[in-house]
């Protein structure tokens, strides 16, 4: 009688990192010839467990050195309390337990949710990474998915259609400190909302489909400047260029780095790694390759360990910026600029390498993509930019306050004054607010004399005396600004354009003044408070 075994073969398809363009990781579908074995293993939690060690050991058989994907139902994890039979089958075929992602998928539903937090501390204990697979299409709850705390978030692509989900689903995801990942992914329109939204990594029949043989070229159609990813304002994460790394033991002899360098030409070095997994050299590729075929290189090397012909590991945090990147390569001698830098996790165990190559091109892009966004008069950033940062906001949770300031009468400035001293009068205006600003506060030139202020409320007060106070001129000629601020808490606002819906009205109150004006509202309420300005005097009767 033949055992389910017989007749189960598994495809990997590869998990795409959208900022570098190459293969994340693989993941390992089961693929029975006859039957349902998936649909026998939602039922049956040793079956589910059996499938996963399988993934596994085919896994092996392919001799992928790619971070491993294994699919696993959230009831397995809960029924059985973890997976120690998946740990010794990943310690048998060589690979480390931080190089596998458990995706646990649904159904959730009547899963005791203590159990499968148990079982997930189980497995984090041992070293595996944890996926929320489904997530979008499934029914797994919020307060569970922030609970569970993964590395990774996958998201229905069908989800995409839902802007305004995708991004809070990506604020979630850097609250809890999780990749975002898409599924699912079929067509270039879907690719670039993916990027959009935030998202680092996704798969789909776009990239290549599950085949029997790992994927090794991988389609991902070229980022557009409109497409860029939201970033942190204090530089990308490193987690968003993190490609997989070449581990071998520290033990390993240079003949081993050799054989793994010559058979696989796009590692650009080893990491030599203790028992946890912590790197404790750095053979980089065209150093160590250079040594070896020297004239005596291979006779005197070969059996010797590489560690060697090694150098320390540079390191950084999962939780670095790029920029903190080029600060750790600026250390040292030059000829270790193009050195892999190893990204390591709380527990310094190595997840991940990123390449300078990587960085200098996501940096230059943003960089190219915010000068595009730039008020060519003031150089400060246009409306998109503060809009995102209110949808942010209000994704978040925050209180916030919108302004909106602008120069009285600017027409009449500019047909008395000139143009020219009204250019410089809006620099000059753009320059202090921006002197103004503190912490969160960002500042925007929207065109003409109109420009937005998105703060922290506690921040209004100085911001609006700087400008208000002073005495501006044009020309010689006396100008007053007018300053409207709507106070958004949380609920009050689905997005930027209710924002700005609600500010228009007390922009229009705020003209109506004499002076230098100043009203605030407040969103969903009526009533404004007059903070600076005059009622206008009524014109005289008849």
């Amino acid at each position: 009688m033949r055992s389910w075994t017989d007749t189960l073969r598994f495809a990997f398809q590869p998990v795409v990192n959208l900022a570098t363009g190459g293969v994340a990781g693989l993941e390992i579908l089961a693929r029975p010839e006859t039957g349902d074995v998936l649909a026998e293993a939602r039922r049956d939690p040793q079956l589910d467990g059996l499938l996963a060690v399988s993934a596994v050991r085919a896994a092996a058989r392919r001799e992928t050195l790619l971070p491993l994907h294994v699919n696993v139902f959230a009831g397995t994890l809960a029924d059985l309390g973890g997976l120690t039979p998946l740990h010794d089958a990943v310690r048998a075929v060589g690979r480390l337990p931080w190089e596998v992602t458990v995706d646990i998928g649904p159904p959730y539903t009547h899963v005791p949710q203590r159990a499968l937090l148990e079982a997930v501390g189980v497995l984090r204990a041992q070293g595996f990474r944890i996926s929320a697979d489904g997530v979008g299409d499934g029914d797994v709850p919020l307060r569970l998915l922030a609970d569970l705390a993964p590395d990774l978030v996958k998201l229905d692509a069908s989800l995409l259609t839902r802007p305004a989900a995708t991004r809070a689903m990506r604020t979630l995801c850097e609250q809890l400190g999780a990749l975002l990942s898409v599924e699912g992914v079929e067509t270039e329109l879907q690719c670039a909302a993916a990027v959009s939204a935030g998202a680092q990594l996704a798969q789909g029949a776009l990239f290549a489909p599950p085949a029997r043989l790992p994927a090794a070229d991988v389609y991902v159609p070229p980022r557009s400047p409109g497409a860029m990813a939201p970033s942190s304002r204090s530089g990308p994460s490193v987690r968003e260029f993190v490609r997989p790394a070449a581990l071998l033991p520290a033990t390993a002899s240079a003949g081993q780095v050799r054989a793994l360098l010559t058979g696989s030409p796009d590692v650009s070095g080893v990491l030599l790694v203790d028992a946890q997994g912590v790197p404790v050299r750095s053979v980089h590729r065209s150093r160590f390759l250079l040594s070896m075929s020297g004239r005596y290189g291979h006779a005197l090397y070969a059996d010797r360990p590489a560690a060697r012909l090694g150098d320390p590991p540079r390191t950084v945090g999962a939780d670095a910026t790029a920029w903190e990147v080029l600060d750790v390569l600026a250390v040292g001698g030059r000829e270790r600029t193009s050195d892999d830098v190893a990204v390591v996790d709380s527990f310094g165990r190595c997840v991940g390498v990123v390449r300078l190559a990587d960085l200098v091109r996501a940096l230059a892009e943003s960089r190219v993509e915010e000068a595009a966004g730039l008020n060519p008069l003031t150089r400060l950033p246009g409306s998109d930019a503060i809009t995102g940062e209110v949808d942010r906001c209000v994704a978040e949770g925050r209180t916030f306050a919108l302004s909106w300031l602008d120069v009285d009468h600017f027409k009449q400035v500019n047909d008395g004054a000139g143009f020219a001293a009204g250019d410089e009068l809006i620099r000059s205006v753009g320059r202090t607010l921006q002197g103004a600003a503190s912490g969160t506060t960002r500042v925007g030139h929207i065109g003409g004399d109109d420009f937005l202020v998105l703060a922290d409320p506690e921040r209004l007060g100085p911001l609006a005396a700087a400008v208000l106070d002073a005495p501006w001129s044009a020309g010689g000629r006396p100008v007053t600004l007018s300053l409207a601020t709507v106070l958004c808490p949380p609920g009050s606002v689905r997005d930027h354009r209710e924002a700005a819906a609600c500010l228009a009205p007390l922009k229009k109150a705020a003209k109506a003044l004499q002076g230098a004006s100043w009203v605030l509202g407040r969103a969903g309420l009526p009533g404004l408070d007059v903070l600076r300005g005059a009622q206008a005097a009524p014109a005289p009767a008849g």
